[in-house]
């Protein structure tokens, strides 16, 4: 069996589950996120399991209007009412997936469900996470339970080493360019090359598996992952790893050495992304970092190595969201914020915010973003007469100091 397999049959209970089968399985985190309990919320009867349950504030944080301020009551209410102590309040707050990851919610092996279409990032940690509808999540919620279809895995095979210019959404671009959308799949990590590959790279990648839609996108363990997890969790956890025949339906190597930094033009990342020096001279209005995907601390740090010194481009905004309370006052400590700011970058409170056009950095008609979140699609970020560009914190960031989508090759040299 592969990883999703092995899970799965763990999870269910059985020996085996093999494509095609339907299995009901123990749901061992379930996260709910504020969105949850703005509208059509009803505190439910009874919860499975107050301690395999969480509740992050992380898409309207601080509340921008009064329906999210309810919303935000009506969650700590919850929250004290059903004794659920893993409670991310404003302050503690963050991006759900990175508050899962910090908090050492995503253990290998495990089955992760929360409300989000991002959940897949906790896959960086060999967890079986997806993100599924409300009222599925209060599902769970409710039993502890949920069903799943065993879906075909594409394995991705790494080998040689990451250069170090080029980051996990380049290797995320150049795949998504090159091979396109999996629907009904899971996506499986590994391989030699996964040594070079440091954890923030691997959760970009497995977060992005949701613009090519797989339903499960999940790594290997290594010692990385083990001395990682530890960390943060004092929780038992057996990580997973694929048999030697395990089946596939397709195996794809990615020589991690030849790849060059990569941008997705706008409307989609699927057969859309080209090495950055084959894009079109483009000007840019906004640049936007964070995200899921990219608003790590890691994300912070190159980007302040790219604006040290340099000043943003006149009429470019720069906008850098880091993921989380803790990213932030770490960015902080290390003087990665005090980089981005005397460049003329704005840098906000933690909160998905501009990444899916709610606030704090929305673009307006006729307007041309490069982002690093995680989406590229029409109307994602506001206006649906904007262009949405998707590239690194590297690539967003030295396009910010010239103006125009550039390689930070150029910028840094």
């Amino acid at each position: 069996m592969n990883i999703v397999e092995k899970i799965m049959a763990r999870a269910a209970g059985r020996e085996k589950a093999s494509v095609g089968d339907t299995v009901v399985v123990d749901v061992d985190m379930t996260v709910l996120i504020d969105l949850q309990f703005t509208v059509g919320w009803e505190d439910p009867v009874k919860i499975a399991d107050a301690d395999r349950a969480a509740v992050v504030m992380d898409h309207a944080v601080p509340a921008p209007s009064v329906q999210d301020a309810l919303g935000g009551e009506r969650a700590r209410s919850f929250a004290r009412e059903y004794g659920i102590r893993r409670f991310y309040d404003v302050g503690q707050h963050g991006i759900c997936h990175q508050v899962i990851a910090e908090n050492g919610l995503a253990l290998p092996g495990q089955v992760l469900a929360c409300t989000d279409s991002h959940t897949c990032a906790a896959g960086a940690y060999n967890t079986a996470a997806r993100g599924l509808g409300p009222a599925e999540v209060y599902s769970i919620m409710c039993t502890g339970k949920t069903w799943f279809t065993v879906e075909p895995t594409i394995r991705y095979q790494f080998v040689g080493a990451k250069p170090e210019h080029v980051s996990g959404k380049d290797i995320f671009l150049h795949i998504a360019g090159t091979f396109g959308d999996v629907t009904n799949h899971n996506l499986e990590y590994g391989g030699p090359g996964l040594v070079s590959l440091p954890l923030n790279d691997r959760r970009t990648i497995a977060t992005q598996g949701a613009e090519v839609s797989a339903d499960f996108s999940i790594f290997e363990a290594d010692a990385l992952t083990r001395d990682y997890i530890r960390s943060v969790s004092d929780q038992p956890f057996t990580e997973v790893a694929p048999d030697a025949d395990a089946q596939y339906a397709d195996v794809r190597v990615i020589d991690l050495s030849s790849l060059v930094p990569y941008v997705a033009r706008p409307g989609t990342v699927s057969n859309n992304a080209l090495p950055v020096s084959a894009i079109e001279h483009r000007k840019v209005d906004q640049c936007f970092i964070g995200s899921c995907a990219n608003g790590q601390l890691e994300d912070l740090r190159i980007a302040a190595e790219v604006l040290r010194g340099k000043t943003v481009a006149s009429g470019v905004r720069l906008i850098v969201t880091p993921a989380s309370q803790a990213v932030y006052r770490d960015a902080m400590r290390l003087g990665y914020l005090q980089d981005i700011a005397d460049a003329g970058g704005v840098v906000t409170n933690s909160t998905c915010g501009a990444c899916f056009g709610y606030h704090m950095g929305l673009i307006g008609p006729g307007e041309v973003c490069l982002t690093a979140s995680t989406r590229n699609f029409k109307g994602r970020m506001g206006s649906t007469e904007a262009e949405i560009y998707m590239a690194s914190p590297a690539t967003v960031a030295a396009s910010a100091v010239t103006g125009v989508i550039t390689d930070a090759r150029e910028v840094q040299s």
